[in-house]
């Protein structure tokens, strides 16, 4: 396949008074041209820091302090900061998890779409961007494109506002998008709205894509590939269909145990504990206070990321052994 990011041993630490917090520590990802990635996990986990230090726009204290971005044959990290404004929001750009800490509330909609359309663009007139700011409202499904135009973020609904900010994401038609969790905080049925939004605009405009999100429901329903990650490292990356009949991890298999089924053949089990303090990770696997399947190995070593067959990746010190349950 055609790789379009690779990211390779990224570390993103955060430095703070209590502590250096190790938000992301090896992780690595890549993600083929023309294809919807799952990067999945608990909250905590590392998946917006990745995106985010893929965009370098990582918040203070928050530093890159080692790995390598590959972008379209280009490693962002050697990029200067005028070279990266060019590329981000042009050719890589983001929806964040809430549109409402996204969008402006002193603005139109209007006004912030024609912004981000002239940003790196100003030969376009208002005008121009305007149209175009209506023509992408349309595009996402927003009734009435030219009356929303004009209105506030406050006057709309949730689902709206997300629609608005995928509009703004696409403003510059990028060639990658992350979008993370992007049907938090929607209802149900607004949710499998946006999702199939999403799954049709990837068409249309011929995106690559990175799904961010906890839940394997909508993983299994929008991704071609899936890498999980846990508590800032790797710990399984495969195509969807082999993570959720044929699960290498432990951690998988935990989340693909508490997804929801329809058929209910089993009980759902919740992960017991919580994601460890990344100031003071546990030693050896970072998983092993919680996995079931611990060993005194897995207390003492860091499992290596190894090859299970036909590009399946596992960090686990027994997947060899393990007959783990898939869905």
């Amino acid at each position: 396949m055609d790789a379009l990011l690779n990211i390779e041993d990224l570390r993103t630490y955060f430095f703070t008074e209590a502590g250096v917090v190790k938000a992301v520590d090896g992780i690595s990802v890549t993600v083929d041209r023309g294809e919807i990635h799952g990067l999945v996990g608990e909250s905590g986990s590392g998946k917006s820091v990745t995106a985010l230090s893929t965009m370098r726009i990582v918040p203070r204290p928050g530093k890159i302090i080692g790995g390598k971005i590959i972008f379209d044959g280009t490693d962002l990290l050697s990029l200067k900061e005028n070279e990266m404004r060019k590329i981000r929001g042009g050719k890589i750009a983001m929806v964040f998890q809430d549109p409402m800490s996204s969008l402006d509330p002193l603005y139109t909609i209007g006004n912030q779409l024609v912004e981000a359309i002239r940003v790196n663009n100003k030969e376009k007139s208002k005008q121009q961007a305007k149209d175009e700011a209506i023509g992408l409202l349309e595009a996402v499904g927003i009734p009435e494109p030219a009356r929303r135009f004009d209105q506030y973020p406050h006057e709309l609904s949730g689902g709206m506002k997300q629609r608005i900010a995928i509009a703004r994401a696409l403003s510059r038609m990028p060639t990658l998008l992350f979008a993370d969790e992007p049907t938090t905080n929607l209802d149900v049925t607004i949710q499998a709205q946006v999702l199939d939004l999403m799954k049709d605009l990837k068409q249309k405009f011929n995106m690559t894509m990175v799904l961010i999100t906890h839940d394997m429901g909508i993983i299994a329903e929008m991704t071609q590939t899936v890498t999980v990650v846990y508590a800032g490292q790797l710990f399984e990356h495969a195509d969807t269909r082999s993570i959720f009949l044929n699960p290498k991890h432990p951690y998988t298999e935990a989340l693909l145990k508490a997804l929801p089924r329809l058929d209910m053949r089993r009980t759902l089990v919740s992960v017991p504990g919580n994601i460890p303090n990344l100031i003071n990770p546990p030693s050896g696997c970072r998983f092993h206070p919680r996995c079931p399947y611990a060993i005194e190995i897995c207390k003492e070593k860091v499992p290596q990321v190894e090859d299970a067959g036909n590009g399946h990746l596992v960090a686990c010190h027994r997947w060899k052994e393990l007959s783990l349950v898939g869905v």
